[in-house]
């Protein structure tokens, strides 16, 4: 046969568009042009090896009629002088008109697709680039001219093609004489790129984007692969002890510590996946990064696409490294993957799934790893409550707080040892664990033993406010509005509480007056045993905004000032009305409560002058009482 001589084909006007993006747009993400070449070669690698067995009479022989010594490989390789890459193939190769439908027309069913998927900030177009077929053209990210030659498995050597393009206009075909099946494509180097001719930028890039692709890869002259050419998280969990799974961990992670826990699953139904994900022993260092640097890697088909936390896996569970690997996403199809269509949100919701459950099994059956995973973790996972609502019944079943009765306690553990007549779950918020333990607000809890979980947390606002109960008990801050034991105060206890309101209601309004505003009100409260005030915050302000008032050394909007009246300096100040120091032991109560709760007084210097005027007087003998 006679293959006409070269010939100039020109591009589509799409196609015209698709190259200046390649040259321009996405050229920060040059390192996707040997992923996509990379996969195109393995790609055809795996369609020889089928039509091989399909049709045998296309199968390359040598000259004694015996198969190829040797595995199909992928190589590449650099020569400096030339400013050249080479990305060969020993795969099925393809004929003329072949080349002239697969890689002049750009993927014709994709290309509009892919122009209207783009980002527009070039950061998310490096995955579109393999999902719409057009990964050959990521070549000219790096490479002002192109040159493919091949021939495809079972024609004659006189039947090879070369393919050229500057990647403009159009391109050029010519037939040549190639001996060998296969592709073999020469990057000729853009100005500035010469940093990619280098041995070890060369075989990091297919270290990170091809590693677990089925064939080896060659670099230069080595025989040796570079590429693992094997994906642990394929092999059934039979093969694999522990220490395979540790080992991945360490190369996948760069970290030194084994991990702390994995789950190893592969899905099959509606969306085919394999998914290995761990939890790891200490808090990786990006853990409190607004962007994360590692999270969790998806493959498709063993290729890697991309390392997005969010896109795999929410937020409050970014501390999960690992793989998912899907077969439904493939390169050259999918949509979804960009859209958030069915097949990634089936994959992100059954990965948070199992991820939970592996926490779950790790608590209710090993305590100890568990408590250690809440130390390292603890605060992320509680994220969860306020942002996955679909979740939060499974989360809240995780959390662990401190308490006036132990540390580590869970929410099943506190409802399960709650007193009879007992209705709430308390909690008091604070800047630190120690204000918390100190504050005068759990003093009655603690005499009547009602065990208060201590929340010091920043994340921990969120939680009350977005948990409102558990197990069908409500949650109350115990630092918030008048004191409300439930069923825990009897009619007794009641009836004191009137009482000392009637006979400290003087007291209580001169209090409030000397205040002059700087509390909304002052009362009589059951909830101190030893202290003589507290500030409670009253009205409609929540408790996230009480707690951020407070951790920015702040006082609620609406401070209410309580009184102990069963404290001997309120029961001297209320005996004392017409004392003219009243005011200024008025102020005093105030910050000093406003001191206990962790916050920070107005005025440090009016606090100190009252207290040492009214150490004189009482030291001199000329106080009113």
């Amino acid at each position: 046969m006679t293959l006409p001589a070269e010939e100039t084909f020109g591009f589509q006007a799409e196609a015209a568009q698709i190259l200046d993006l390649m040259a321009n747009s996405l050229y920060s993400d040059k390192e996707i042009f040997l992923r996509e070449l990379i996969s195109n070669a393995s790609d055809a690698i795996d369609r020889f090896r089928i039509e091989r067995y399909a049709h045998p009479e296309t199968a390359e022989t040598e000259a004694d009629g015996s198969e190829p010594a040797g595995e199909p490989r992928i190589r590449v390789s650099f020569d400096k002088d030339a400013r050249t890459i080479t990305v060969a193939d020993d795969g099925i190769g393809m004929s003329r008109q072949e080349v002239i439908d697969n890689i002049g027309t750009i993927a014709r069913s994709g290309t509009a697709e892919f122009l209207r998927a783009r980002s527009g900030d070039g950061r998310g177009d490096t995955a579109l680039i393999g999902q719409f077929g057009v990964g050959f053209y990521a070549a000219f990210v790096v490479a002002d001219r192109v040159t493919l030659t091949t021939r495809r498995a079972g024609l004659p050597a006189a039947e090879g093609v070369r393919w050229s393009s500057e990647g403009k206009a159009g391109y050029t075909l010519e037939a040549v004489e190639r001996a060998e099946r296969g592709t073999t494509i020469v990057l000729h180097l853009r100005e500035g790129e010469d940093e990619l001719l280098n041995d070890y930028r060369l075989r990091s890039i297919i270290k990170r984007y091809s590693d677990h692709i089925g064939r080896p890869i060659l670099l230069g002259d080595d025989d040796i692969p570079v590429n693992q050419a094997t994906a642990l998280w394929a092999r059934p969990k039979s093969e694999l002890k522990q220490q395979d799974y540790n080992d991945f961990y360490r190369q996948l992670t760069n970290d030194f510590a084994d991990p702390l826990a994995y789950v190893h699953a592969k899905v099959e139904g509606r969306f085919e996946y394999t998914l290995l994900l761990f939890v790891p022993s200490q808090a990786p260092y990006d853990l409190w990064l607004a962007q994360a640097i590692q999270g969790v890697r998806l493959h498709v088909q063993r290729v890697f696409i991309l390392e997005d936390t969010d896109r795999l896996m929410p937020r409050y569970l970014r501390f999960v490294r690992g793989v998912i690997d899907s077969a439904d996403l493939p390169l050259n199809v999918s949509r979804e993957i960009l859209q958030g269509g069915q097949a990634m949100d089936h994959i992100r919701s059954s990965a948070v799934k199992r991820v939970l459950r592996l926490l779950k099994d790790m608590a209710g059956g090993e305590p100890e790893k568990y408590a250690a995973f809440w130390k390292e973790f603890g605060a992320t996972l509680k994220e969860g409550i306020p942002e996955d609502p679909a979740h939060r019944d499974d989360i809240a079943a995780l959390l662990r707080f401190d308490t006036t009765s132990g540390t580590g306690v869970s929410l099943a553990d506190y409802t399960s040892r709650m007193k009879d007549g007992q209705d709430k779950i308390y909690y008091l918020l604070a800047p630190g664990l120690s204000d918390a333990a100190s504050s005068p607000h759990l003093e009655a809890f603690r005499e009547k033993g009602i065990e208060v979980l201590l929340l010091d947390d920043a994340v921990d606002p969120f939680v009350v406010n977005a948990l409102p109960e558990f197990d069908g008990k409500r949650l109350q801050s115990v630092a918030q509005g008048a004191t409300d034991f439930g069923g825990l105060e009897d009619d007794a206890d009641k009836e004191a509480a009137e009482q000392a309101g009637a006979d400290f209601a003087g007291l209580l309004g001169k209090l409030k007056e000397h205040l002059d505003g700087r509390a909304v009100d002052v009362r009589v409260t059951s909830r101190l045993t030893t202290s003589p005030a507290c500030i409670v915050a009253d009205g409609p302000e929540n408790d996230f905004t009480l707690a951020q008032r407070m951790r920015g050394s702040g006082l609620p909007s609406r401070p209410v000032l309580e009184v102990n009246p069963r404290h001997p300096l309120v029961e001297r100040l209320n005996g004392g009305q017409d004392d003219p120091r009243l005011a200024d032991w008025a102020h005093l109560l105030f910050d000093q409560a406003v001191l206990t709760c962790g916050a920070r007084i107005e005025e440090p210097g009016a606090f100190v002058g009252r207290l040492n005027d009214l150490l004189v007087s009482l030291t001199s003998g000329t106080s009113g009482r």
